[in-house]
């Protein structure tokens, strides 16, 4: 430590009488004052070197926090792109999920417009092949009832050719009468001669369908009046007496022919 001035200090209390011949000067009766400069300067450069090492402490954080913050920001910007490529692919997987669901739609729209379609289709078919049931039931009734017309038919035709025979036979023999094929199934010619006085050699004949249960004529020669024809056809669908209907024409004929 420096010494430090006590200005009480007499100059007579502190020094020894002199002489005038060795008295000491106006300087060298000054006190020796220590400021301390060694200790202030070695204190100043210690100070000067811990400031200087959190200076460089301080700028070395600096320069690391920002190269830190440099990185940070550069994994940030990364970040942000590969965020924004996968935005951009979750985009494009988006569009092509919408154009994916507008194509399902568009196809099940089409499906059910072809169900719909092979639906009605169906209930069409259905319907037409009820009505082909129905009139293949009416069909096979019919055919039921001409089969069973045609066996009672063909019975009443087996008595009564039983009954005809031996009039057939006197009709050929002694009236001048023969049965001859029409050309056509169920179609009878019945040819009569010896019925015109001026011309015995001329005939007059007659066709008769038997298709059906009721008979009609369908042609004769010579021409002859109509209504009388259609009586005595209707006397024949009536009684079912063939020689009475035969007698009846051939009396029309003899008719015609005066």
């Amino acid at each position: 430590m420096a010494t430090m001035f006590e200005p009480s200090l007499s100059t007579s209390a502190m020094r020894p009488p002199l002489s005038s011949a060795d008295a000491p000067s106006m300087a060298d009766s000054l006190p020796n004052i220590n400021f301390g400069f060694d200790d202030l300067r070695e204190r100043m450069a210690r100070f000067t070197d811990r400031f200087d090492a959190f200076i460089a402490k301080g700028r070395k954080r600096v320069l690391e926090e920002r190269n830190q913050f440099r990185v940070n920001v550069a994994e940030l910007q990364e970040d942000q792109r590969m965020k924004a490529k996968d935005i951009e692919i979750l985009a494009q997987k988006a569009s092509h999920h919408s154009a994916a669901l507008s194509a399902q739609a568009a196809e099940t729209a089409d499906m059910q417009s072809a169900i719909a379609s092979i639906t009605q289709q169906r209930n069409t078919h259905a319907q037409h092949r009820e009505r082909l049931r129905t009139e293949i039931t009416s069909y096979n009734k019919q055919i039921s009832q001409r089969k069973a017309a045609q066996a009672q038919h063909a019975k009443e035709l087996e008595a009564q050719s039983k009954l005809n025979i031996p009039e057939l036979d006197f009709w050929e023999t002694y009236l001048g009468l023969r049965i001859e094929g029409a050309g056509q199934v169920d179609r009878l010619k019945f040819v009569f001669s010896y019925v015109d006085e001026r011309d015995w050699e001329r005939e007059a004949w007659f066709e008769l369908d038997t298709e059906r249960r009721e008979y009609k004529v369908v042609s004769c020669k010579p021409k002859v009046e109509e209504g009388d024809v259609e009586a005595c056809v209707d006397r024949l669908n009536e009684t079912r007496d063939l020689g009475q209907f035969l007698r009846g024409m051939r009396e029309i004929f003899v008719k015609g022919m005066k």
